[in-house]
């Protein structure tokens, strides 16, 4: 007879002590929320420099301008228009004049130059039609906003004085200010929306809002907890501003799937019999108390994954997930199972007639009408169910990436259109290379003469168009050339094309002379993010798919079952993947999601995808899995071990899955690009991941492997740490009309004994 080696069980240990302590376990976790929240807040949190987020070459070019000591501003353009008259018609001059003259009363305002003053003819279009006036928003960061409040304001007024004329300002400054005030009305609309919309589908899961209301305020204690302390983290790895949005993201969605699994195997104890603190101890040691453990250290290997992204904007990010999550886990495996002992039956509070189909354990109708046919005919639904996803994920193979620049924000904001139209009139302009030279004075003849080769090798060759304008910080050691490119500028196979060769062109014109040169600019720095995140992409998949299949064998001990795992999860992502390509790239759905399609997706998001898909959607895996190799281990076969494990667990899934989509899909709704394709991926992706995945392939697939699922586990009786378990003897019909032992009423995962 073979010897049964025992492993703790951290999870059971963790929940029963905080069980029997409720009073320790729940005033510790509000004393650790309250003081990393205040002490996170005293702290401030540390924000990565333009710089930091950028890579290679650009990297190298900000890096110089932000240590050159250039004054502090903002360069901003007003574009004056007519479809009749003409730049050197009387009324259009003195609509010009005017702008002119207003600006250079307002403060923050230096540098106004008139299209009508020497050398500037370059600002007003060949058509005659337009004309640009451009200025300097001097200050500090928060200076330019103000100042181009007051410019936006300036400009209106002189806009009514001119009514025949179209008068419109646009620039830094401004798109800045829509993007914060395009971010700030999004981010109440998400919180408007998310936690009512949580609420919601907690109270029909559970049929009580006290049950409902306990799983969200877990979740928002443990961002609140987590934010504080990324607070101090980013004092030694600063962050970018988007990680609390992406804490909050992800935090809510964990620490709710985290209650849930808990929560329902506790309420299915109690429904078959048993004391509230004996359901609780099997609900503590059985699958849900291992199943969020496993399924934290999985989202937390997943996001670790973006350490190898190559840059460290993602460090920040995977930073502050990671931390939501351990927060959220440990919450999941103390207080809640404190609150629950101190609750008991009072849990049940607030219920709802009708609605207590998770709370009393029974079956789900729907899935077992949806399960019984794919368990009788697995190859048919195997076939047909992956077929599906392959053809999903197929546009995928054309996916382009780019940053989206001024179109990440509506086209409906007075800035981005102002700023299409000067694209459209003056090509490179809104956009160009910037070419940034260091040297002991860049004013000396050789360094000029340089200098100039380059303007006229780039006009030459078209890698370049003038006008070009040369800035020199004040102590004469770093010169920045900007060059207009031709193209689209961000994203522009031709605007990237140009920037290589510009590139090759400063090379050479500086080949001899003392000096460091780096071309940089939103274009080559869009390029240079994309290459690469396209040369770390298979570190990170390789990092993240190694350890998920090490997980879960440490977990399962099955290679088979690891492996399908991981390749479950991936047609996930691809189908997501390529769900984006067909939507956003190719338009279709555009009206009805109210956006522009650009052609491109957003350069960080699928990486950004993978790892956050591939945590979220193992949350489902590893509790459904946990639930069948439960069944299994208690002497079911595998058919029916994957029929008691998907239908026992069906409501707790769709109830999570309802969670997460809607909430995904309330950012499908806000106002910028890359927002609305987060919002499509994630909704997208775990939509298709817990229907057709989970409802259909996994079973399907699981039934097909038989027996090969399972090995090397032995067949013989396991037992637990804390409780042995014996397979039924009790016979029973299962669904499939056989008779079989039944499942277990209560009886911890052997998933940790062999």
């Amino acid at each position: 007879m073979n010897r049964l080696r025992r492993w703790p069980n951290p999870a059971a240990t963790a929940g029963r002590w905080s069980a029997r302590h409720w009073k320790t376990a729940t005033l510790a976790w509000v004393a650790f929320v309250a003081l990393a929240a205040v002490f996170g807040g005293l702290a401030g949190t540390e924000e990565l420099g333009d710089a930091d987020g950028m890579n290679g070459e650009s990297a190298q070019a900000q890096r110089i301008i932000d240590q050159a000591g250039f004054p502090a501003g903002s360069s901003e353009a007003v574009l004056v228009q007519s479809s009749t008259s003409t730049a050197d018609s009387a009324d259009f001059r003195r609509a010009v004049h005017d702008v002119v003259s207003t600006l250079r009363t307002l403060p923050n305002v230096t540098d106004v130059t008139s299209p009508y003053s020497a050398g500037n003819r370059d600002q007003i279009s060949q058509d005659g039609h337009t004309a640009a006036i451009t200025m300097e928003l001097s200050g500090k960061t928060a200076e330019p906003y103000n100042g181009v409040e007051r410019a936006r304001d300036a400009i209106a007024a002189v806009q009514r004085r001119h009514p025949d004329l179209s008068i419109d300002e646009t620039g830094d400054a401004s798109i800045d200010l829509a993007l914060d005030e395009t971010v700030e009305q999004d981010n109440k609309r998400a919180e408007l929306f998310s936690i009512p919309v949580t609420l919601a589908i907690l109270i029909v899961a559970f049929g009580a809002a006290l049950a409902a209301l306990l799983p969200v305020l877990l979740a928002l204690t443990a961002v609140i907890g987590a934010t504080g302390l990324l607070a101090f983290a980013s004092h030694v790895l600063p962050v970018e501003d988007a990680a609390s949005s992406v804490m909050l993201l992800i935090g809510l969605a964990v620490g709710v799937d985290y209650s849930l699994f808990y929560l329902k195997r506790e309420r299915e104890e109690r429904a078959a019999g048993r004391s509230a603190q004996a359901a609780l101890d099997a609900a503590a040691a059985a699958t849900s108390g291992r199943s969020v453990l496993l399924s934290g250290l999985t989202v937390i290997v997943a996001m670790a994954g973006m350490a190898f992204a190559g840059n460290q904007s993602f460090l920040g990010i995977a930073l502050g997930t990671i931390i939501v999550v351990a927060i959220a886990v440990v919450g999941s495996l103390t207080v809640l199972p404190a609150m629950l002992s101190r609750l008991g039956e009072k849990i049940d509070r607030g219920r709802i007639p009708g609605l207590r189909r998770v709370r009393d354990g029974r079956d789900s109708r729907l899935w077992r009408a949806l399960l019984d046919p794919v368990l009788r005919r697995p190859l048919i639904a195997a076939l047909l169910s992956g077929g599906l996803l392959v053809a999903l994920a197929l546009p995928a193979l054309g996916l382009r990436t780019a940053d989206p620049g001024a179109s990440d924000l509506p086209q409906d904001v007075a800035a981005v259109q102002t700023l299409d139209r000067i694209k459209a009139t003056f090509p490179g302009r809104p956009a160009p290379a910037e070419v940034v030279i260091r040297a002991d004075n860049v004013t000396t003849p050789k360094t000029k003469t340089a200098i100039e080769r380059l303007e006229r090798e780039a006009s030459t060759t078209g890698a370049a168009h003038p006008p070009f304008e040369i800035a020199v910080n004040p102590n004469k050691t770093v010169a920045v050339v900007s060059m207009p490119l031709p193209g689209d500028g961000v994203g522009d196979p031709t605007s990237e094309e140009a920037v290589a060769n510009l590139r090759q062109l400063a090379s050479t014109a500086f080949a001899g002379i003392d000096s460091e040169v780096a071309v940089g600019g939103e274009t080559a720095a869009s390029r240079d993010f994309s290459q690469a995140l396209g040369s770390h992409l298979p570190l990170v998949f390789g990092f993240v798919l190694v350890l998920a299949f090490l997980l879960l064998m440490a977990a399962f001990r099955a290679p088979v079952i690891a492996v399908t795992a991981i390749l479950l999860n991936l047609l996930s992502v691809g189908a997501a993947y390529g769900l984006l390509v067909i939507v956003f790239q190719h338009g279709i759905g555009s009206d009805l999601l109210g956006f522009h399609p650009t052609g491109t997706i957003v350069s960080w998001l699928p990486l950004f995808l993978f790892v956050v898909l591939f945590g979220l959607s193992m949350d489902y895996h590893v509790f459904i899995l946990s639930r069948i190799h439960e069944a299994r281990n208690h002497g079911l076969d595998t058919r029916n071990a994957v029929a008691h494990g998907i239908k026992s667990t069906a409501g707790v899934v769709t109830a999570a899955a309802c969670v997460m989509v809607l909430v995904f899909a309330v950012f499908a709704t806000l106002s910028q690009l890359s927002t609305k394709q987060l919002g499509v991926g994630l909704a997208a992706a775990i939509l298709i991941d817990a229907t057709i995945v989970r409802a259909v392939l996994l079973p399907a697939t699981m039934t097909l492997l038989g027996e090969h699922n399972w090995h090397p586990i032995r067949h013989e009786s396991t037992a637990t740490p804390d409780h042995p378990t014996q397979p039924s003897t009790q016979p029973g019909r299962t669904e499939t009309g056989t008779a079989s032992p039944q499942p277990p009423d209560s009886a911890e995962s052997a998933a940790g004994v062999s």
